[in-house]
């Protein structure tokens, strides 16, 4: 079996909510806990962190994995969905699993995927861990899918968990207020393991609260520790902060190599998971009790204090590197200036849309489209009314028509063009723009997608 010929049955045999949406949800972990007994329970054989949240759990758990991956640890990454290449949901070290590794698991597993019918999901979680358990990783960063209660991932016992924000999105599946979003989220918080909240929300942060009492799990909102300032002026690229931690200075200068305006929000919420996710390789395997903590013999000398800082800022300046980190506010053009970014629900895209004002234009042009199974009037009406509009529908079943998203952005005095493709969209936003201007692609992490450059 060739890879294509391995993927082709995938895609054709499981339903995946990348391509048909809530139809391949499963409402359980049975068919995961069946994989995984089947495989000899892998996920019980390394060391973790589950990382959920509605926007951002992506980016912290590539972050971690930078922090990680510096400090010597032999780091597994499984994170969804995937941009251009299926083996971008499972790295070791930031090294794709390879289309071997692929072909082979289908061709061993065949005959029990058919009896057990997973979901695209469940079996790309039992592929994930079944490869870092054989390769031995020193900790896997595990990215939720979709909420974190029924989730695929939540078989998982880890070290840490970690809930970035909570936003609205997947109301159709998850809940439609903020508290039943945030209990469906908070069903990855542990009885005794700690938590890290991201962000600090009225409606949500009493629904994690009771949920730690209740499992007995150290909680900590990471921003009430730590303050985030811009050290330089923003760009395209990179991002460059000062931190602050309850007020005193923490850290005079931190790079990142990445940019955007919800990194600020992101790297707060990864340097807090850092600061206790260092905690049990120092109390645990420098005091001979590895099982306790991260259990790696290269970290036996000098990690905590100045060290762990400097692993912390190391991992996030070289974060594309290490970690392949791509979509999510990357340059892909100059002179017009066009932007990826995979912001596609209305608190994402409010973000997004406010750096935009005050970034250096002449005019101003979006490229979009969005998946048909969600409410698309109320991020449109973000939107501003003087840029100039393409639409497009990305190519899988769950895209929404361009015309009838045209339709719709007319309705609200957003007037543009319809196109046949994501890349004739962008070719015709090319061809209108002048240097100066600026082009915007987003909606959807599938629309941005098929105009990011291939991998290297």
């Amino acid at each position: 079996m060739l890879y294509r010929e391995a993927l082709n049955y995938l895609y054709a045999q499981l339903p995946m909510f990348q391509r048909v949406g809530p139809a391949a949800y499963k409402k359980d972990l049975g068919n995961t806990l069946a994989l995984c007994a089947y495989l000899g329970n892998p996920h019980t054989k390394f060391k973790s962190v589950h990382i959920a949240g509605t926007n951002g759990k992506g980016s912290v758990s590539h972050m971690l994995a930078a922090a990680c991956q510096t400090a010597g640890l032999k780091t597994g990454l499984y994170v969804s969905p995937h941009y251009k290449d299926f083996r971008e949901r499972i790295k070791i070290d930031g090294q794709y699993i390879s289309r071997k590794k692929v072909v082979d698991f289908v061709e061993k597993h065949r005959a029990k995927i058919e009896e057990i019918q997973p979901s695209f999901f469940e079996l790309c979680v039992a592929m994930a861990f079944d490869h870092f358990a054989q390769e031995q990783v020193d900790i896997a960063i595990v990215e939720v899918g979709l909420g974190g209660r029924l989730d695929s991932t939540n078989i998982i016992t880890p070290l840490l968990s970690v809930i970035t924000n909570i936003s609205y999105d997947h109301q159709n599946m998850l809940g439609d207020t903020l508290p039943l979003i945030a209990g469906e989220k908070a069903g990855i918080i542990k009885p005794g393991i700690p938590v890290v909240i991201g962000e600090t929300h009225p409606e949500s942060a009493p629904v994690f609260l009771k949920k730690a009492a209740e499992t007995g799990s150290e909680i900590v909102f990471a921003d009430q520790q730590f303050e985030l300032t811009e050290s330089s002026p923003p760009n395209w690229k990179t991002a460059h902060f000062s931190v602050l931690k309850q007020g005193q200075l923490y850290l005079e200068k931190l790079d990142v190599d990445a940019a955007g305006p919800f990194l600020q929000s992101n790297v707060t919420t990864a340097l807090q998971a850092w600061e206790w996710l260092a905690l049990p390789v120092r109390a645990g395997y420098m005091e001979g009790k590895g099982d306790q903590g991260l259990g790696n013999a290269r970290l036996r000398q000098g990690f905590g204090g100045q060290a762990k800082l400097e692993i912390f800022q190391s991992g996030l300046k070289s974060l594309k590197s290490r970690t392949r980190f791509i979509g999510r506010w990357q340059l892909i053009g100059q002179k017009p200036t066009v932007l990826c970014d995979s912001a596609h629900n209305e608190a994402g895209l409010r973000t997004t849309l406010d750096a935009i004002k005050s970034a250096p234009f002449s005019r101003l042009h979006f490229v979009i489209g969005f998946v048909n199974d969600k409410s698309v009037d109320p991020v449109l009406a973000l939107f501003p009314p003087t840029a100039r509009y393409y639409f497009a529908k990305a190519n899988i079943p769950r895209g929404l028509d361009a015309t009838a998203l045209r339709e719709k952005a007319a309705s609200l005095d957003l007037p543009g063009r319809a196109y046949s493709s994501v890349k004739s969209a962008l070719q015709a936003a090319k061809r209108a723009a002048t240097p100066e201007d600026l082009i915007i692609v987003t909606g959807s992490i599938f629309v941005v997608a098929e105009v990011l450059p291939a991998p290297e």
